[in-house]
């Protein structure tokens, strides 16, 4: 079983809206089949067809996945509206969502080339999960420290330290402490559907 088809822990669907029919409209739009969609998404047909059904809720890094294949955002993605694109962002107009452990609030508007996201990782969450797709990430520690894998090399990184990297390179991140970690997260968004992306277990241990 691919490690994407897991079971959610208990409880990790309760906190994220009912995204299923904005998954299947979105895949759609962009033009692509079930089948097509989980292959360029490394998940099975089965268990994409879950998601759009509600009978599974997608994690974090899924929704990721998900949205740049789409050529979308998160927010749209959740079935979350912003109805300007003004370029101040209030913290006050910017509600959490929990996916996968992770906890995550829009830092940008919606309708833009990039998405600006804070996320808390927690420890344990999410790191064996391994990331390559087109487009470029950059991410700063405001809190606590990240081990980020890039390739076959791996670093520690904290507060106030950065990364910027071609997200071609297979990267996975995860928390180096219990206390987990706080990041600011940037990346571009994927406009063309035929973009590949992989998720899935990288062998061995971070150092």
């Amino acid at each position: 079983m691919n490690a994407s088809d897991a079971p959610p822990p208990a409880g990790q669907g309760e906190d994220l809206p009912a995204v299923a029919p904005q998954l299947r409209a979105l895949r759609r739009r962009a033009g692509l089949t079930l089948e097509a969609a989980a292959r360029t998404a490394g998940l099975s047909p089965a268990h994409l067809s879950r998601l759009e059904t509600g009978h599974r809720q997608p994690s974090l890094p899924m929704l990721l996945a998900l949205a740049r294949i789409y050529g979308t955002t998160v927010s749209e993605l959740l079935g979350e509206t912003v109805a300007d694109r003004h370029a101040i962002v209030r913290a006050a107009d910017m509600e959490p969502t929990r996916a996968g452990g992770w906890t995550y609030v829009q830092a940008g508007a919606a309708g833009r080339g990039m998405q600006a996201l804070r996320v808390s990782v927690p420890y344990g969450s999410q790191g064996d999960i391994v990331r390559v797709h087109p487009g470029e990430e950059w991410l700063y520690v405001l809190k606590g420290r990240l081990r980020l894998r890039l390739g076959d090399t791996a670093h520690l990184l904290g507060p106030g330290d950065s990364a910027h990297f071609d997200s071609l390179t297979p990267h996975r991140l995860a928390a180096e402490d219990h206390d987990g970690v706080e990041l600011l997260f940037v990346h571009t968004l994927l406009q063309s559907p035929t973009a590949t992306l992989c998720l899935g277990p990288l062998t061995g241990e971070l150092p």
